[in-house]
Formats: structure tokens, C-alpha cells, sequence
């Protein structure tokens, strides 16, 4: 069978797996949200961290007009690059009215303080916005600090994923080069990295993220390098035994006949006929790091905030379950779940449409 027609082959099968495709639909959805975030968001302030106490620990749904006080300077505006990477800076303060109307040179207005509660006030016209007031609809409701919910899960995405990415990078990195290493030179190559492999493995997943974590300090970079130390093993082990399986087969010993070197027998010849089982472990690690990360972020030895992270925000909320509002909780509960099945259902596809289990 040609390269090419094994790959038409593996890409209908892969298709006809309907986990496998509502799995990429999902991961698809959550790339786009991650690269668009800023300009979809409610809330297109950086890490949407727009901050109206007054209107704090709202049910989703809650709407309300918001007064535009302009600030004492304004901001230059980002490009649209600028604004893809970081968003935008408010140039006003919103304030949440109940009331409003225009009296010369002046607005007056009543400020909502609570539930029944208003303050009757009034500020010059000129330092309002243009229009002086808004309408907000906050669809998923606010947290604690009156910041949008549905505008943090979604830059809270782009966490996950980066996390989830960057980790898997690091590990397959790290786990091919070993597995590849121990599987094909054997001997005391092989018990020295398979003896590393066991001391990791012999030590709790939780308890090796925190004492790196602990180590390299907390923050949103540490965690990609934390979460990576720790899931090298599971790649490295398999492809210690997918390479001693292939190393012994007949086209490699004509690669040896011909006085290929070991670096190129391995890189050029074994680990791309490998290359199947590691996609599906990189999945499943993928999956394993979001999670990972936002029981750090929970933990408080993840991402620090402002930054939103969907660990960080059910930490934020999560006294709101047993209360009035558990969507504040629930809704980045259920956004890891959802990212997560992605990755699993992804990972199942590719292993039943590589056959890795058979192979």
C-alpha cells in the first residue's frame, strides 16, 4: 500500500468515527475562540478583567444599562494584532445605572447599588462617552468582582490550550528522544533511562507538578514546563517498546547492511513508522495537562490572576454551588469537561483509525 492511498485509507476511517469527528468539531470551536477571543468577548479588556463590584455574583442573564465615565486619559489603541494578542483598555469606567436622563450640560442618574437600592447623582455631560450609556446583557452572569462570565471562559481557552499544547510538546520531545534511545541501543542505555523512567513514575503525578511548580516559581509559564516534566514518561515508555519491535524487523537490518548511521536509522527510519500510537498518547496527554492545569489554578500554584483561567475561576466561585448561583462554578466546570471529552474522543478516533491496537 502506497503512502498515499494508507493516508486516504486512515483519513475515511478517521471520518466515519463519529466521536472522532464531534471531538475535532469541539477542538476546532475552542482554537477559533482561543485566536478570536477578543473580538467575540463581551468584555474585550485585557484577560477580561472588567471589574464593576456593584453588579458582583449575578445569575446569568442579568442585564443592565452602564454609565461611560471617560478617564483621565485616554489609551492608545492596539492595532489589530495587538488587539488579537491582548485585547483593548478601557477608556471609561462603566458605572450600572437604573436611570438616566440629559438636563442641560448634565446627566443625571440613578447608580444602582443593589437589589432596591439606588443613588440618585448627577456629572457633567462632558465627561460621559459617546453614547453616555449602554445596554449589557451578561448571559453566562458575573462573578464576585462583577467581571463577565462568559467573556472570561472564553479568553480562559486560550490557557488551556497553550497549556495542554506546550506540555505535550515538551513531553513528546523529551519521551521520544529517551523511548527512542533505551528501545534501539539497549543495554546500559536502556537500564539507565528505563531506572530514570521508574523513579518518575514511582512519584505521584500532583506531587511532581507541585515541587516543580514550587521550584520554578508560580505563573502562567511555569505551568507549561511543570505539567511537561511530568507526562514525558508514558510516551517515553511506549516508544521504548514500539522501537525495540521495529528494530529487529528486515528493512532496518538493510539500513544497517548499508551503513546508514544509528542517528538517521533512527530518525529517518524507525520513529516515523512509530508515529501512530504516539498520536493517540498525545492526545490523551493533552487531555490529562487541562485537567492538570486547572487543578493547579485551584490549587493557587497555577495561573496566577488576573488571567483567566478555568481552574482559577472555579476556585473563584465555587462557595456559589451549595448558594443562589452555581452556574458561576459550574460553566468553567463544564467547559474543561467538554474540552476534555474533546481530546479523548479524538484519541479514540485516531486509535481505532490507525489500528493501533491491532498493529
Amino acid at each position: 500500500m502506497s503512502q498515499k492511498t494508507y493516508t486516504l485509507s486512515f483519513l475515511t476511517r478517521l471520518l466515519r468515527n463519529k466521536g472522532a469527528v464531534i471531538g475535532m468539531i469541539l477542538i476546532i470551536s475552542s482554537l477559533l475562540l482561543a485566536l478570536t477571543g477578543y473580538f467575540i468577548a463581551p468584555d474585550p479588556s485585557p484577560n477580561a478583567n472588567r471589574m464593576i463590584p456593584e453588579i458582583g455574583s449575578k445569575k446569568p442573564g442579568f442585564a443592565i444599562s452602564l454609565l461611560r465615565v471617560k478617564r483621565d486619559r485616554n489609551l492608545a489603541q492596539p492595532g489589530v494584532f495587538g488587539r488579537l494578542a491582548g485585547g483593548t483598555e478601557d477608556n471609561y469606567q462603566y458605572i450600572p445605572v437604573t436611570a438616566w436622563q440629559i438636563a442641560g450640560d448634565s446627566i443625571i442618574y440613578n447608580k444602582f447599588v443593589d437589589e432596591g437600592i439606588t443613588e440618585r447623582k448627577s456629572m457633567p455631560l462632558a465627561l460621559a462617552g459617546e453614547p453616555p450609556v449602554i445596554h449589557s446583557t451578561y448571559h453566562f452572569g458575573t462573578d464576585k468582582f462583577g467581571r463577565d462570565i462568559l467573556s472570561r471562559l472564553i479568553i480562559g481557552v486560550r490557557v488551556s490550550l497553550s497549556v495542554g499544547l506546550i506540555a505535550v510538546l515538551i513531553s513528546l520531545t523529551i519521551g521520544i528522544l529517551l523511548g527512542a534511545l533505551a528501545g534501539y541501543f539497549r543495554g546500559w542505555v536502556d537500564e539507565l533511562i528505563m531506572w530514570i523512567i521508574n523513579v518518575i513514575w514511582s512519584i505521584p503525578t500532583l506531587l511532581l507538578v507541585f515541587a516543580i511548580t514550587l521550584a520554578l516559581g508560580k505563573g502562567f509559564w511555569q505551568v507549561f514546563i511543570a505539567v511537561g516534566l511530568t507526562m514525558w514518561v508514558n510516551v517515553a515508555r511506549l516508544v521504548r517498546g514500539q522501537v525495540l519491535a521495529v528494530r529487529e524487523l528486515e528493512y532496518i537490518e538493510a539500513t544497517r547492511a548499508l551503513g546508514y548511521s544509528n542517528l538517521r536509522i533512527i530518525f529517518r527510519h524507525i520513529l516515523p513508522n512509530i508515529l501512530g500510537p504516539v498520536m493517540v498518547i498525545a492526545a490523551s496527554n493533552f487531555a490529562s495537562a487541562i485537567v492538570i492545569e486547572a487543578g493547579l489554578s485551584f490549587l493557587g500554584v497555577g495561573v496566577q490572576p488576573p488571567q483567566p483561567s478555568w481552574g482559577l475561576m472555579i476556585k473563584e466561585n465555587y462557595n456559589f454551588i451549595i448558594t443562589h448561583n452555581p452556574m458561576l462554578a459550574l460553566a468553567p466546570g463544564i467547559a474543561i469537561m467538554l474540552l476534555v471529552l474533546a481530546f479523548n474522543l479524538l484519541g479514540n478516533g485516531l486509535r481505532d483509525a490507525l489500528n493501533v491496537r491491532g498493529r
